[in-house]
């Protein structure tokens, strides 16, 4: 399979702040508010859990094609995360680096890296929406629901699940946050399942600096196997963001008004990628960012287009999560009796370049379930009926209509 998409492994839309924060391409002449420390805090956790998100997915696809948005997968297991309590919480925050982080600190610093990303470079579309549907005859903590509402802008809506419509339902508000470009994350609603908790992410930038379709033409590209075929390769010659040691040279393309950007990594010839990629941490990220600058060249890339889908659970689990999707799950902060863990994890990405510019989509679907489950959810928490019948005869005792339980 191509290899194309391993050269543009992040994307500015899941790695905006840190380019905007070390790049040395200075952004046109809009101003951008400080970051805080906290916001700081929190982007670093995000791209810390993605690129080991990147790794181990690497571990299980090594010629296959690779494409994800770590900010798509963190801010939906971060409104989870609201829901979860003890030993599942610790876990979960762990494994998406926000220990050290109150429930307040990361809640109030999404909402802010939301508004601010969402706002950035008005040169550049870039969409976030969240959204949790759940079981109509359940009721789940208020506390959860409102905070979801409150930090991460959630529409929040109950669903008949035994209705067949109910998932063309979520799928149909997938395929409007992703402007058509993802149009299912569910493809079908088990019994046991309860909840899904869905991010959408949209990104449309337009290269600074277009290349001339003119100028693109035939050319041959190597796969793993060192077999080749054809792509169309498009081409730009001027001054570039640059950085080049003795294992990859990396270029830093521009949309907009430089706000927002893709980052390209190419390994030497005789550098193997996988090897590359395990190099992938915070600090390294860091410190190549931070040695571009500005130099004259040129720049050869392949046209692509791909879609990509992947279930999260062994990577999550392998990052520390297990307990999440366990018996042992523990989200009473989202529903008090218990018994829920995750289910699933689903990721879903498309990303089309051309000389034009960039458009990318994310959806992730945290599915959250039940336990154990013997056909049917039964919650008395409406008005409701009781009868007291006498079985051998048949008789009824008592019968009567419950409005109020709390009344004498």
């Amino acid at each position: 399979m191509k290899k194309i998409i391993y050269f543009v492994t992040i994307l500015a839309l899941t790695f905006a702040m840190t380019t905007c924060s070390n790049s040395p391409t200075e952004p046109g002449n809009r101003e951008v508010r400080a970051l805080t420390s906290v916001e700081k805090a929190l982007i670093q956790a995000d791209n810390s859990f993605g690129l080991k998100v990147f790794q181990e997915i690497n571990n299980h696809e090594k010629n296959g094609n690779i494409f994800i948005s770590a900010l798509s997968i963190s801010m939906a297991l971060a409104m989870t995360l609201n829901g979860a309590n003890g030993a599942t919480k610790e876990a979960m925050q762990n494994s998406l680096e926000l220990a050290g982080l109150s429930d307040q600190q990361i809640n109030e610093n999404y909402k802010s890296l939301i508004e601010l990303l969402v706002s950035l470079d008005p040169k550049v579309k870039f969409q976030i929406a969240n959204s949790i549907w759940y079981r109509d005859d359940m009721i789940f903590e208020q506390s959860f629901i409102d905070q979801n509402k409150k930090y991460f802008d959630a529409l929040v809506s109950s669903l008949d699940f035994n209705s067949p419509n109910a998932k063309n339902i979520i799928n149909a508000w997938v395929d409007e946050q992703t402007n058509g470009k993802i149009k299912e994350i569910v493809e079908k609603i088990n019994r046991n399942d309860v909840m899904f908790l869905i991010n959408a992410i949209y990104f449309k930038g337009i290269w600074k600096y277009q290349f001339d379709e003119k100028q693109t033409s035939d050319a041959l590209f190597t796969l793993p196997d060192n077999s080749q075929i054809p792509c169309k390769m498009m081409v730009q010659s001027g001054e570039f963001q640059y950085f080049a040691n003795e294992n990859f040279q990396a270029i830093d393309l521009p949309y907009g008004d430089e706000l927002f950007s893709m980052v390209l990594l190419l390994p030497k010839p005789s550098v193997n990628i996988d090897s590359l990629i395990m190099e992938f941490d915070q600090n390294n990220w860091n410190q190549w960012i931070s040695l571009f600058q500005k130099q004259s060249g040129a720049i050869f890339l392949p046209r692509f287009k791909l879609s990509y889908k992947l279930k999260m659970n062994d990577v999550l689990i392998a990052l520390g999560m297990g307990v999440a999707f366990s018996d042992e799950a523990d989200f009473t902060r989202m529903y008090k009796p218990g018994g829920l863990f995750i289910s699933e994890v689903n990721h879903k990405t498309f990303v089309e370049v051309n000389e034009e510019g960039t458009e990318a989509a994310a959806v992730t679907s945290v599915v959250i379930s039940m336990t154990s489950i013997s056909g049917f959810i039964m919650q008395v928490d409406r008005p409701f009926i009781v009868a007291i019948r006498e079985n051998h005869s048949g008789t009824i005792l008592f019968i009567g209509k419950i409005v109020n339980p709390t009344e004498d």
